[in-house]
């Protein structure tokens, strides 16, 4: 059974592992476990009551930003992140959002496949934002695309 819950503190640990796990370049643990404010737009993925993949954003005037989101890798290529960017969509919408922003690596091609298929719009570029290993760059920088999708 999947479900998605807002997160909370029991939460966190298994999102913290994710985290590790899902990106080349983690957000520290203390971004995980950072109190959410009141603009915080967190949701957490469960199938058969684990954590698998969670999504952070915000919400702020009718503008919407997923900052992260993360499915475990175990759990990946099964169609579970088109649902979790879905659920994250609708949470958007029922927070009255208008348009949702994020960005993404440029080499991260599943990523970027999947909000394109989402209704997401590439905006633009930020050359070298994000840091890179050697698989990705010889210079240790990857740019961002920013991307954008009306609700």
């Amino acid at each position: 059974m999947i479900e998605f819950l807002p997160m909370t503190e029991a939460h966190l640990d298994a999102v913290w592992a994710i985290e590790q796990r899902a990106h080349p370049f983690p957000w520290t643990e203390s971004q995980i476990r950072e109190t959410p404010s009141r603009i915080a737009l967190n949701l957490v993925m469960l199938v058969d009551g684990k954590v698998a993949g969670y999504c952070f954003g915000q919400s702020v005037a009718g503008e919407v930003s997923l900052l992260n989101i993360a499915l475990d890798p175990v759990w990946q290529g099964q169609g579970l992140g088109r649902q979790l960017l879905a659920a994250f969509v609708a949470a958007a919408r029922a927070a009255g959002g208008q348009e949702i922003w994020l960005e993404v690596r440029a080499g991260n091609i599943r990523a970027s496949q999947l909000y394109l298929a989402h209704g997401f719009e590439l905006v633009s570029r930020r050359p070298d934002y994000y840091r890179a290993d050697s698989t990705v760059s010889t210079h240790g920088r990857e740019d961002a695309l920013i991307m954008k999708a009306q609700l």
